[in-house]
């Protein structure tokens, strides 16, 4: 294993999670209270945007513990491949429509993410 890789995806994790949750969280709350959704609404919409926050958050801290406790390398698959699909879901969304979301770092954020933590347990 490499553990460079591993804490390399972690601090991508770990960085998304505080810039996501705290820079990005109040941008997005701006936008989605200037929004003509209803209460409940943007409460579910706040949740959505959280939880996301919460995934980068424990991606983060399973690819540190891995480093640790190198049997529990095969958790860190199922980070990898969200991480994976995300940055796909990025990029088809962007293509096919939506291409704000080709602006946003999410696709490269996740895809490195990926990438690292991939090199880190093969």
């Amino acid at each position: 294993m490499a553990d460079w890789s591993l804490l390399g995806a972690a601090g991508i994790s770990l960085f998304g999670a505080f810039f996501h949750g705290v820079v990005g969280g109040r941008m997005y709350m701006e936008n989605i209270n200037a929004s003509g959704l209803d209460d409940l609404g943007k409460s579910l919409s706040l949740v959505s945007w959280h939880m996301f926050t919460i995934f980068l958050l424990i991606g983060g801290l399973a690819f540190i513990c891995v480093v640790y406790a190198s049997f529990l390398a095969v958790t860190v698959y199922w980070i990898i491949a969200i991480n994976a699909l995300g940055a796909l879901l990025f990029v088809l969304l962007g293509l096919g429509g939506h291409r704000s979301l080709l602006k946003m770092p999410g696709a490269l954020l996740m895809g490195a993410t990926a990438v690292l933590g991939y090199l880190g347990i093969a």
